[in-house]
């Protein structure tokens, strides 16, 4: 058998075809990534500071931000300087720990959306029980798997993804190291990759939102049948279901377009792949943070607060 040499040195190629306005994009993407970092910081400090938000549904949503504020951090920088300096080199071992990274963070995009249907199920369904049910030690039953199941699926396709000889090209087409856009580069059978890569899609973010989605029908019937007065309850799932329905359809744009050829540009699918992780980033803190009336009023008081020392310190 021939010997082939595998490459270990990749360049990320992402958004070539737009040759010279490339550097431009910049512009854009570290307005985004600048947005990201100060609303979540914000929303961070906001129910961390506020002892009246210690609830388990802020809690939640501080999670999300945590999330929401890490996942850029692992992939933008290196991505504006390639804007910038055109640095795009990359090696296979910094490519497969970038990808976990991001693909373990982007996974709680969604599971996150299930804890917090769990949380408005329990709040709303079976008020009663609710502080038993959202106790730390029974909570953390529906907690762990979850964390199991995002981490050791990962860590599969990943460990996959290593194994592969890449003796074909080097350049990814991405401006990150997403799954398939490197698993593609194969020169060997890239099928049970693909395969459990699209296992991944299905018990992560699609069972998550399934799960979640059933959840708020189960909610929506529970409120129909008792009285008008309930409905109050429902302007928390009310902002759940708008996110939820777009990270599904920035989730799976991306991730089906690798396995499908379906004509999507390149440039395209690179585009929706980057926003479905940076796009809720910034969308959640601000929907979260103008749709949950308590968290908008520590925002208003915060802020004002901040206004009253400047003005003092001034005069």
């Amino acid at each position: 058998m021939e010997n082939v040499s595998s490459h270990k040195h990749f360049i990320l190629d992402g958004f070539n075809e737009l040759g010279a306005l490339r550097p431009f994009l910049f512009i854009p993407f570290f307005t985004i990534f600048i947005i990201s970092l100060s609303a979540n910081s914000g929303l961070l400090y906001i129910v961390i500071s506020e002892r009246s938000l210690h609830s388990p549904m802020y809690i939640l949503i501080a999670g999300m931000a945590f999330v929401d504020l890490s996942l850029p951090l692992f992939f933008v920088p290196n991505m504006l300087l390639s804007f910038l300096f055109d640095w795009r080199g990359i090696s296979l071992i910094g490519c497969l720990v970038q990808m976990h990274f991001i693909h373990f963070f982007g996974t709680f995009q969604s599971t996150l959306l299930v804890w917090m249907a769990l949380d408005r199920y329990f709040a709303i369904c079976t008020p009663l029980y609710y502080h038993e049910h959202m106790s730390l030690p029974t909570f953390l039953k529906f907690i762990i798997p979850l964390v199991l199941r995002n981490f050791l699926m990962i860590t599969l396709i990943v460990s996959l993804a290593g194994k592969l000889s890449f003796c074909a090209s080097n350049v990814i087409n991405h401006c990150f190291c997403e799954h398939m856009a490197l698993v593609e580069l194969a020169c060997g059978s890239i099928t049970f990759n693909n395969l459990v890569g699209l296992l991944t899609v299905f018990l992560i973010p699609v069972v998550d939102v399934l799960f979640a989605g059933a959840s708020y029908v189960v909610i929506f019937s529970s409120v129909l049948k008792s009285s008008r007065s309930s409905i109050k309850a429902l302007h928390t799932c009310v902002t759940h279901i708008v996110v939820i329905s777009i990270t599904l359809i920035l989730a799976l744009i991306p991730l089906l377009s690798y396995r499908f050829k379906n004509g999507l540009p390149a440039t395209s699918r690179i585009f929706f792949s980057t926003m479905y992780l940076l796009f809720p980033s910034c969308f959640n803190p601000i929907i979260y943070g103008i749709r949950t009336t308590e968290i908008r009023q520590q925002i208003v008081k915060t802020l004002a607060g901040c206004w009253f020392i400047k003005t003092v310190s001034c005069s």
